[in-house]
């Protein structure tokens, strides 16, 4: 366990600063460590509800907001950070019960409760004229912010997501197995089968996984209760019907925002060619 002081800084509940005003250091001790040639940056946390939520905030420039996915968090941000933060102010969070971030009482880990949360987080470090950059379920939890605030979003960065409801058989079925079925929730709880298994399995430059980088996806989630999560994420993709069916009924307001379009050719998920 690293405790972290000088390096970290709590935002206040109530402030609407911004994170990079002089803000008193408080000595937060991080669940895990983390290799700092990998991950060299300041922490940052924010009181959210009897949690709170941990997040980069790296350099000055055009605002860049980053959201992850299932099971990752700012730590798949990483390299984009140290390649852009000379030229622009990165931030990227954790949402509750994802990387360092620490969840409310009560809280579902639900994708509309965590797009709730970043609407909160935008707001609180009062960011202007945005670029979303979103994958994953970071699509949906971004997007629904998007279509509600488009006076405030400059431009969205799209990897391999989706804003609609899913209509592919596979999808439906993996939504099932993986987030409904009692295997599905044995294979996430008891084996931490999504950050063990499939975030490796993604990464297509093999000599990049290393045993750091598999401890920086695995060490989130040290208990069988720390990968309800995990297990809660597949099984919205069927849940969430109705949220994501509001979402795609608003993209229209979102036709004039600059966009950008990165997909992995092996990618199926949420791909491009459903719509």
């Amino acid at each position: 366990m690293q405790k972290v002081t000088s390096s970290s800084t709590f935002l206040d509940a109530e402030t609407n600063l911004s994170a990079s005003s002089d803000q008193p250091s408080i000595a937060i001790q991080r669940p895990f460590e983390v290799d700092p040639s990998e991950y060299p940056f300041t922490d940052h946390w924010m009181p959210y509800r009897d949690g709170y939520i941990h997040y980069i905030d790296e350099g000055q420039g055009p605002t860049i907001l980053l959201l992850h996915g299932n099971p990752t968090w700012s730590y798949l941000y990483r390299n984009i950070i140290k390649e852009l933060r000379s030229n622009c102010r990165l931030i990227a969070l954790d949402y509750p019960g994802f990387g360092m971030s620490k969840a409310p009482s009560h809280y579902g880990f639900t994708p509309q409760e965590q797009s709730d949360t970043v609407q909160v987080f935008i707001r609180r470090l009062n960011l202007k004229d945005v670029v979303l950059v979103v994958q994953d379920w970071g699509g949906p939890i971004g997007v629904n912010y998007a279509v509600q605030h488009r006076e405030n979003l400059r431009g969205i960065v799209v990897m391999n997501t989706w804003a609609w409801p899913t209509t592919l058989l596979p999808v439906k079925l993996f939504s099932l197995a993986m987030g409904g079925w009692p295997l599905g929730y044995w294979l996430q709880t008891q084996r931490n089968f999504f950050a063990k298994h499939i975030v490796p399995y993604g990464i297509h430059h093999t000599e990049n996984i290393t045993n750091s980088l598999r401890k920086a996806y695995t060490d989130p989630f040290p208990t069988p209760t720390s990968r309800i999560p995990t297990w809660i994420f597949p099984g919205q993709i069927r849940k969430a019907h109705l949220w994501l069916k509001e979402i795609e009924s608003r993209l229209s307001v979102l036709s004039d925002v600059p966009s950008y379009i990165l997909w992995g050719r092996k990618i199926v998920t949420g791909s491009p060619c459903q719509r």
